[in-house]
């Protein structure tokens, strides 16, 4: 049978669609039709991110733009084709292989998410030298440990931002309790341009939490930008930085934190990956009015 071109591209654009499946790579069964992971080259480092787990979220305007009206949300969300009974979260450790350290950034929701993916990118936990949590909210310190209380990755050093494990341990935080204090005595802190090694640097990125951090890595005289948390979502934080985000915890202080991040790579031209990104998490970003417009990655770091 001979295909017409609309025919043609109908049932090519139906192939994307398959990564959109609301999936949570440790529990469901969609989980084999999502990728795991993803490796990018920086100077000597190899940079992997790790896709621990992505499910879809109810009530996107419950989450994103709480201080925009709903004909706000509804119109930014059609001019770029989303839906908006549902988001689609992702979750995305980075693995960053300087070829004597292997260093993960946060751990995922779980170890069993965060573990498939390091397996089939070629890691075991044993093989993790270190342990860097950007902060403490639960979906990035959840596969520290197991829910029996052990340790998953045996052989790591852990460090974290000292404002982020402060708050928390003063927060009476369940899930802080359960994954980080057991592990407080492994704990080295650092703060604000302070190296986690050589070429990997912290910045001060707080505002989501009081003490999240995001990390710069340089190599091969190229950059990388690590930002975790700092936008939630492609378009309903990133291009709208001062939209209100639940889970942001002083929102002012948040927003700010976008808008001097995101103009920072864009007028410097550095990619970045962020934690819930669409996967592979990684892109660029250039202004667009008074916000900006995240560009995925499409083959500028292999």
């Amino acid at each position: 049978m001979k295909l017409t071109r609309r025919q043609t591209l109908l049932s090519g654009a139906a192939l994307p669609l398959a990564a959109t499946v609301p999936t949570g790579a440790s529990a469901d069964a969609h989980a084999a039709s999502l990728p795991t992971h993803r490796d990018f080259t920086l100077g000597d480092f190899k940079v992997t991110t790790l896709l621990a787990g992505s499910r879809s979220v109810d009530g996107p305007h419950e989450i994103f733009g709480l201080n925009v009206d709903d004909a706000t949300f509804d119109e930014v969300s059609a001019a770029n084709f989303l839906p908006t009974d549902a988001a689609q979260f992702f979750f995305t450790p980075t693995v960053v292989n300087t070829g004597s350290e292997v260093i993960l950034f946060d751990t995922g929701l779980n170890p069993e998410g965060t573990g498939a993916a390091l397996n089939a990118a070629g890691y075991t936990p044993g093989d993790v030298t270190h342990v860097v949590i950007t902060h403490m909210h639960g979906d990035h310190i959840g596969g520290l440990t197991n829910d029996a209380g052990e340790e998953t990755f045996t052989n790591a050093a852990y460090i974290t931002g000292q404002a982020e494990f402060d708050y928390w341990s003063g927060a009476e935080n369940e899930n802080f309790e359960a994954k980080v204090r057991p592990l407080a005595e492994k704990f080295s802190f650092i703060g604000d341009g302070d190296a986690v090694r050589s070429g990997i640097t912290a910045m001060d990125t707080s505002g989501h939490t009081p003490g999240h951090m995001a990390y710069m890595l340089e190599g091969g005289g190229k950059q990388l930008l690590l930002m975790a948390d700092v936008a939630n979502h492609y378009v309903w934080s990133l291009a709208y930085p001062d939209w209100e985000v639940r889970f942001d915890m002083d929102k002012e202080a948040a927003a700010a934190t976008r808008r001097r991040v995101m103009d920072m790579v864009s007028a410097d031209r550095v990619p970045l990956v962020g934690y819930h990104m669409p996967f592979p998490g990684m892109g660029f970003v250039e202004t667009r009015g008074d916000g900006y417009h995240f560009v995925p990655h499409s083959y500028q770091l292999i």
